[in-house]
């Protein structure tokens, strides 16, 4: 089935919970209900929207960045605009909309801890290993240990978080090593992949199109590189028969994935000249010669993995963002 442009937009588009936080709160300044003077305290907030702390403080931080509100002298943020003095009222008796929050407050307990705890362990990895410690999760998010338990192991499932020899949650330091590594597994794994292929030829033409279309704006947003990216790997890739090796592409872009999403929290843009480069191995592909268009995609992902580890010095001569305490450094900031 053809797929729209609305689907393009929104492919593999799941909104963590502090982001709906952070629409809770937009929505709720813009009818009023949040006054400007308004002090917006992080435990009133979590009480009120049955969250944990640390999602409402990153909630809190987006709408910083957005200029809704600010950092107030006391505690906590204050909503933005003229006020003579800070509104200091009990936040769990104001009307609010809630009308926003249906779809993720019916989540179970693990999914609602879930997308936070994921949000940080795929960032921290490139500033270097990091050691979990699960009581203090388990008390930061106001959940037992079994639910804490639950998240870390889908996130072991998914490679993102690994147990040591001695049984302790980890987060690996991801160096530029591992990323030259994991980028020639996936010179290996992908062109295999292409080459045996039952590729969807208008499908693809679609996608073809969708990335010329906005390679032309002047700035392309994380979501669309992402959607185009992961699009391009279930129709190239995914479509082999092979299903060992389209779960072993699948499971070695995780960590890789993770680091992109790194990167993107960074502040750096979107690489479109990777897009341009994925589009020439769909080209080739639907002019009939698959052989040219496995080659392009190895010389893709090997320009790709430069890029990659260029982009990666950045962390060296930065601090690593205020991560929740219950990641602590381990062996931090070792020589790459």
């Amino acid at each position: 089935m053809p797929m729209s442009e609305d689907a393009f937009e929104n492919y593999d588009k799941r909104a963590p919970l502090f982001e709906v936080a952070a629409d809770f709160i937009r929505k709720n300044i813009s009818l009023g209900h949040l006054k400007p003077g308004l002090v917006l305290l992080e435990s009133a907030l979590s009480e009120r929207l049955d969250m944990s702390r640390a999602t409402l403080k990153r909630a809190l931080e987006i709408a910083e960045a957005d200029g809704l509100v600010e950092r107030f002298s006391g505690r906590g943020f204050i909503v933005s605009g003229d006020s003579a003095e800070p509104l200091r009222e009990d936040l769990r008796q104001i009307q609010l909309d809630h009308s926003s929050l249906s779809d993720s407050l019916g989540k179970p307990s693990w999914s609602r801890v879930y997308d936070d705890v994921s949000f940080h362990v795929t960032r921290c990895p490139i500033f270097g290993s990091y050691r979990i410690l699960e009581a203090q999760m388990a008390e930061e998010y106001g959940v037992s240990r079994t639910i804490i338990r639950d998240v870390l192991g889908r996130l072991q499932e998914r490679g993102l978080v690994q147990k040591s020899k001695t049984s302790r949650w980890m987060v690996e330091r991801l160096t530029s090593r591992r990323i030259k590594d994991k980028y020639d597994l996936r010179n290996i794994l992908e062109v295999a992949a292409l080459k045996s292929a039952q590729l969807p030829f208008q499908d693809i033409q679609k996608l073809v199109d969708r990335i010329r279309q906005l390679s032309t704006q002047e700035r392309l947003a994380e979501d669309q590189w992402r959607a185009l990216d992961r699009k391009f790997f279930e129709l190239v890739i995914l479509t082999t028969p092979n299903k060992d090796l389209a779960d072993c592409a699948s499971a070695n872009r995780l960590a890789l994935e993770a680091c992109q999403a790194a990167l993107f929290s960074l502040g750096l843009p979107p690489d479109k000249q990777s897009l341009q480069e994925l589009q020439q191995v769909l080209e080739l592909a639907l002019s009939g010669s698959v052989s040219a268009a496995a080659s392009m995609l190895s010389t893709h992902l090997t320009k790709l993995s430069a890029r990659t580890i260029a982009q990666m010095k950045i962390t060296a001569i930065i601090e690593p963002p205020d991560f929740p305490a219950y990641l602590q450094p381990y062996q931090h900031r070792e020589t790459r």
